[in-house]
């Protein structure tokens, strides 16, 4: 795995509205500790975060803003030097903003992690894929809940994870794991900075 010197940790919906009871069953109950690991190895490499968050208008979710859930979980509380985008959609590509802001700045690469694999961090990647980007879903630092069919089958959540992963597989995203993903984020930084002390690169 290699990520490009540009590469952008994306932190998708973390916020404490995933712990309602509505969602039901989520699977990865170490994706917490490994948004954390990603967090804290793109900022001691200096590499660039960004984080979503999803501002419902709906009334009763408990994504709203103003209701408890709306807050950030401290695993993935941004810096103030940490851009924050608000969408009130499940891609956070919807309205422009965002590819309009990477696009200025020569982005071309995205880690994403976060929740729900197969609501809004799916929907982001297959729009970062559609609009070009080069896109890596980490599956160990997503979270996804279990869903029912309307044939009435119940399909678990690591089996929904399992499956949006696999939508998302070669044609919008590469999927990968936490640590192959710090790996590389080390070796972009170091070749980063090689650039630069060559004058290649500039911050």
């Amino acid at each position: 795995m290699r990520l490009s010197t540009d590469a952008v940790l994306m932190v998708v919906d973390m916020q404490a509205a995933i712990d309602d009871p509505r969602w039901g069953e989520l699977n990865n109950r170490d994706a917490e500790a490994n948004i954390a690991a990603l967090l804290a190895a793109w900022r001691a490499l200096g590499l660039p975060v960004l984080h979503i968050r999803h501002d419902s208008p709906e009334l009763r979710s408990p994504y709203r803003a103003g209701t408890p859930g709306h807050a950030v979980k401290p695993c993935a509380a941004p810096l103030p030097t940490e851009p924050v985008f608000a969408k009130q959609t499940t891609s956070a590509f919807a309205e422009g903003r965002l590819d309009a802001t990477l696009t200025k700045l020569g982005v071309t690469c995205l880690v994403l992690c976060g929740v729900l694999t197969q609501n809004s961090v799916e929907a982001t990647a297959r729009s970062a894929g559609d609009l070009g980007y080069r896109v890596f879903v980490v599956e160990d630092a997503c979270r996804a809940s279990a869903r029912t069919d309307r044939t009435g089958r119940r399909w678990s959540a690591d089996e929904v994870h399992a499956l949006s992963l696999a939508n998302l597989a070669g044609e919008y995203a590469r999927i990968v794991a936490t640590g192959e993903t710090v790996a590389a984020a080390r070796h972009a930084a170091s070749v980063g900075a090689a650039r630069r002390a060559k004058g290649i690169l500039r911050r």
